[in-house]
């Protein structure tokens, strides 16, 4: 088998090694691995395995398929459904037709095997029906080109003759049980079919092992790439008509400019995140002269409209105008878009459909600059990002197979009769343009308020109390810093670590996105005494998720001298990082969070030293009174969209980077406290911490961590009354009673 585009990863050693159902969870991660194979979360694999029933030992055909909501890149053997062959089959005596279809998905439950509780896929009869061993169904963009394509049935005609192959085609039908007939009845027809093409939707393949499944699967879809790339490369330039705009040449600095203002205008009914692309097929869809038409009329694949909306909102803005006209243009295109939305919904919508939903764009294109995507988390915003990439992929396919000569133009008239069409829709509810034929809007509202859909929607574990926002901690590399990091990535923020040591972040960042996955965390590098250093790290957190909502910093200079003193440099140094440093970090973030126009929430780092005097630490003392001070100077400032809090802990000695060696010797040595100059790090700062433990109510040494669940107890929603405060975090230090 001769590949062009995909890689054959197909390991024999490793395939040896496991057993019938660990083999389709290998094949499935496997072409789970590849988004040209199939995007997140989207389509499936099944097995049809022999085991005995655990009831009372009999030989049964079990199907394995996907479970729903289930993601192949990353599927275990525990994400699968397993089910009764034979009493899948039987529910075709029971089956009414296709107005009752869903109530089938209920009587998958009656057909689980064994003790199975994983909620079987809507498209689980689209397995059970069809003959072969190992099914694969997927959604690659050059399959759904030719899907989606007006002249898809006889372009795969010739697909057929030129690479060997017997694809069928079947007109649209929603996902259920009524495809899965029409699957049977069609390879029923067609004996010798090796694939099926399902108009508007996606592919079929299978075979008699996982590993000749696998292999049949990435050929079919390297062979449709070699096809209708051919068609692509011909056009070259002339895909969707041509250049209509230039790219911006300060496009990143325009979006990074844009993203806040945008992501709170989109964040009105519920706090969204943010993702920016201008990958180059992104820029040269949005820039061409086709581009409004085909994104007006939507995807196609009901995958990608379930994540990107029935359609993208495009941006009339012309990029040789001025970035100033774009926020105009967008509060009038926004407000457009949402009653575009409350009409599609008002069209379709039945006596039993869910509520309306948010009626603001998943997707904003904008000509000259790129893509805005948006969800309920950064991953979900890049996945938005991702699945309308797939769009626009079978939207070139697809116009490009329109195509038949070098100087030909595309096709934009419609035909008489889509092969899209069938019993669930006809020929005239499809829209073309260009040769993309698009999912008809009655069929795609009847997916997007789908009560499947809306179903799976509840099946989804509730959000945590941080989610929906974007944190960043300065400091965030070590100490508290660290552990408000961890935190407020555990309850679902985005966390941008930042610190002036970037290696420190870069460590932690890695070990929350080891813990919470690839977009739970960013490093970032920032020096709190440059204004220039505090914008661009700012920026590059905007860039990330378009915008900011908790502010911390935990930074802090505790100035040392062998003798004990303060020179000039080290008293202004100190008052510079602790005082000054969190005045420039409130001011430009504050630009942030009147252009979101969101609530926030800022929280500062002082000390009980703000009000315990004591010789030898002036300079640090002073320096926390001040930054006491300035949080309830913040909060009047930034009143009343912004919150403005600060914790005052006792001394934290325990990962802290203001207490090196010398300093806890130095400390125990003030003390006269006894140790062994041998001791380990840890041994010292334990001494230390325990010392000054027994100064305080509790004799409870001050962890990092207790500072950090003070920290996101203020930043966070359960105090949104609060404000100006101070949350003393020092174990019960009586000196540090107000008075």
């Amino acid at each position: 088998m001769a590949l062009c585009y995909l890689e054959d990863r197909w390991d024999k050693s490793v395939a040896a090694t496991l057993n019938e159902a660990e083999l389709l969870r290998y094949r499935s991660n496997l072409l789970g691995s590849d988004l040209r194979i199939t995007n997140y979360g989207g389509g499936n694999t099944s097995a049809k395995l022999t085991q005995p029933d655990p009831l009372d030992g009999s030989t049964q055909q079990v199907l394995w398929v996907k479970g729903s909501g289930g993601d192949l890149g990353t599927i275990s053997t525990r994400g699968f459904a397993t089910l009764y062959l034979d009493k899948l089959h039987g529910l075709t005596k029971v089956y009414r037709g296709v107005a009752h279809e869903d109530d089938m998905v209920g009587m998958y439950p009656l057909c689980a095997f064994g003790q199975n509780s994983v909620a079987a896929s809507i498209d689980t009869s689209l397995h059970a029906f069809l003959p072969a061993r190992h099914v694969d169904h997927l959604h690659p963009d050059w399959g759904i080109a030719l899907a989606a394509a007006a002249n898809g049935e006889v372009r795969m005609q010739e697909f057929n003759r030129r690479f060997g192959h017997h694809l069928v085609w079947i007109p649209w039908q929603r996902p259920g049980f009524e495809l899965g007939m029409m699957l049977k009845n069609a390879v029923a027809a067609n004996p010798q079919c090796d694939g099926i093409v399902l108009g508007g939707h996606g592919l079929f393949s299978w075979g008699e092992t996982s590993e000749i499944c696998y292999r049949n699967t990435i050929e079919l879809i390297d062979q449709l790439g070699q096809f209708i790339q051919g068609f692509v490369d011909n056009l070259g330039p002339r895909i969707f008509g041509g250049a209509k705009h230039s790219t911006h040449e300060n496009r990143e600095a325009i979006a990074t400019d844009l993203l806040p203002y945008l992501r709170g205008r989109l964040s009105k009914s519920k706090r969204v995140v943010g993702n920016y692309s201008a990958l180059p097929e992104v820029l040269r869809f949005a820039n061409a002269q086709e581009a409004e038409s085909l994104a007006w009329l939507g995807t196609s694949c009901p995958d990608h409209f379930i994540r990107t909306k029935i359609r993208p909102l495009y941006v009339h803005w012309n990029p040789a105008g001025s970035p100033a006209e774009l926020r105009a243009i967008l509060d009038k295109e926004l407000a457009q878009y949402a009653r575009d939305y409350a009409t599609y919904y008002q069209a379709h919508a039945v006596a039993d459909s869910p509520a309306m939903r948010d009626p603001n764009p998943a997707i904003v294109l904008i000509p000259g600059i790129g893509m805005f995507s948006f969800g309920k988390s950064k991953t979900e915003a890049r996945l938005a990002g991702e699945f309308y990439l797939n769009a626009i992929h079978v939207m070139e396919g697809a116009s490009a197979l329109a195509d038949t000569a070098p100087n030909a133009k595309p096709i934009n008239k419609p035909v008489k009769e889509y092969p899209q069409a069938g019993p669930a829709a006809p020929s005239s509810a499809f829209q073309c343009h260009a040769n993309y034929v698009a999912l008809p809007p009655s069929e795609a509202f009847r997916i997007e308020y789908w009560a499947l859909e809306e179903a799976k929607i509840r099946r989804q574990p509730a959000e945590k109390p941080l989610s929906r926002r974007i944190a960043m901690v300065v400091g965030g590399g070590s100490g508290i810093g660290r552990e408000v990091a961890i935190l407020a990535a555990g309850h679902g923020a985005f966390v941008a670590v930042a610190d002036r040591n970037l290696a420190a972040a870069e460590a932690v960042a890695h070990d929350l996105r080891a813990l919470y996955g690839r977009d739970a965390a960013h490093a970032v590098a920032i020096d709190i005494t440059q204004k220039d250093s505090i914008h661009t790290a700012l920026g590059l957190v905007v860039s990330l998720c378009g915008g900011l909502d908790l502010l911390i910093n935990t930074a802090a200079l505790f100035p040392a001298s062998a003798d004990n003193t303060t020179s000039a440099a080290q008293w202004g140094k100190t008052l510079e990082i602790n005082v000054t440093a969190n005045y420039f970090l409130a001011e430009e973030a504050g630009r942030i969070f009147r252009e979101q126009g969101l609530d926030a929430s800022l929280v500062l780092t002082s000390s009980a030293n703000a009000v315990v005097a004591k010789r030898g630490s002036e300079a640090y003392d002073v320096s926390k009174a001040a930054v006491s001070h300035l949080i309830r100077e913040l909060a009047v400032s930034m009143a009343p969209l912004v919150r403005v809090n600060g914790i005052s802990p006792a001394t934290v000695i325990r990962g802290s980077t203001m207490f090196p060696r010398e300093r806890v010797m130095a400390s125990l040595t003030k003390y006269n406290i006894a140790f062994d100059t041998a001791a380990s790090d840890d041994d010292l700062r334990n001494r230390l911490a325990e010392f000054y433990a027994q100064r305080t109510l509790t004799h409870q040494p001050i962890d990092p961590v207790d500072c950090a669940r003070a920290i996101l107890f203020l930043a966070g929603p359960e105090t949104r009354c609060t404000t100006g405060h101070i949350f003393p975090v020092d174990g019960g230090l009586t000196e540090a009673f107000l008075r």
